[in-house]
């Protein structure tokens, strides 16, 4: 079936609709979004293209309320502009390798249970998925005894403890690229970094999937002045990005895509932060300060709404109609090694 797609210069373009089996294949598809052509239920609708069947049926926006394509015209995904069931089988069809990386440091660990159960319950069920859990405390993970689905696992791998939050908090970067080089480059095709003290509330699928996915900060979304952001201002640190410069303000806690793409987002932060360091300097939200000046030139190829990580301590907003991870309500000076200063 082919369908013939208006857009506001009055080109007609006709495609032909095929299912891909290959990552590259995927991308293929990923690329005519660049074109602001976004085919029917399984990708974004952009609001700026009129879509009509052969038949006469038209296909409007399926979100009116928010924005559903970024400035470089690319996916903003948001819940009601996906067919959960088409894309997820589209991308089976590759069987892809994924991997969560995750940090469970100090009394994080008790975080870790909860992490897992709503994880398999929500997170890319049917898929194979491997936990990659980071701990200095490597006792305390067989003692999270859940039932994982088939094809998913859990590997723990060793990391040292930390006298300050802010040392995990880099550190996060430090052993993922030294992890990537040495084990998870043979083992997954897309890498997820999650935060462990959160829950899974809601289904994540396919529809994460990209080269380089980005979650925007539930904290600035709506925010359209970018002086307001709290990106790091100070020209000495390698975080720097000048007022008047800036796209979105982009989470952390929660990012992922293509693993190549990943390991060199966090070869970035983590040879950033060093620099940094060597000049006493820390960037003032510390990877995430870098994280955002690595995306304001490296554009992600989706942007995924702050559905994708909500906390636990904000009401949720009429314009948010699912959480699908949250991040839950904690006591910092008990959970964090330095007392959360």
């Amino acid at each position: 079936m082919a369908y013939a797609f208006s857009v506001p210069e009055d080109i007609r373009l006709t495609l032909l609709f095929f299912v891909p089996h290959s990552p590259l294949q995927m991308e293929t598809v990923i690329r005519i979004r660049e074109v602001k052509i976004i085919l029917k239920d399984f990708l974004i609708l952009n609001q700026t293209v009129n879509i009509s069947s052969p038949t006469g049926n038209r296909y409007k926006n399926p979100r009116t309320d928010v924005n559903c394509v970024t400035n470089w015209n690319v996916p903003l995904v948001w819940e009601g502009t996906f067919d959960p069931i088409v894309i997820d089988a589209i991308y089976k069809k590759t069987n892809p390798r994924v991997g969560v990386m995750i940090f469970a440091v100090g009394k994080y660990t008790g975080f870790l249970k909860g992490f897992l159960e709503t994880g398999e319950k929500h997170f890319l069920t049917d898929f194979r998925v491997t936990y990659y859990i980071f701990t200095d405390n490597e006792k305390e993970v067989p003692a999270v005894s859940i039932a994982l689905g088939k094809g998913r696992k859990i590997t723990v791998l060793p990391v040292p403890s930390a006298k300050r939050w802010q040392e995990v908090v880099f550190g996060r970067m430090k052993w993922a690229t030294i992890t990537i080089d040495k084990q998870i480059r043979n083992e997954a095709d897309y890498l997820f970094l999650m935060d462990v003290d959160s829950l899974f509330h809601n289904r994540i699928g396919a529809e994460s999937f990209s080269r380089l996915s980005a979650v925007l900060h539930r904290g600035y979304y709506k925010n359209t002045e970018r002086a307001n952001f709290p990106y790091e201002r100070h020209p000495e640190s390698r975080a720097y990005i000048p007022v008047g410069e800036g796209d979105y303000y982009y989470t952390a806690a929660v990012l992922g895509g293509y693993l190549e793409d990943i390991y060199n987002l966090v070869r970035y932060c983590y040879k950033q932060s060093e620099e940094d360091s060597k000049n006493k300097i820390e960037a003032v939200w510390q990877e995430e300060s870098h994280l955002n000046k690595y995306l304001l030139y490296n554009k992600p190829t989706k942007v995924l709404s702050p559905e994708y990580l909500w906390s636990d301590y904000d009401a949720v907003p009429a314009d948010i109609k699912v959480v699908r991870i949250s991040q839950l309500k904690k006591n910092y000076a008990e959970v964090r090694p330095n007392g959360g200063h």
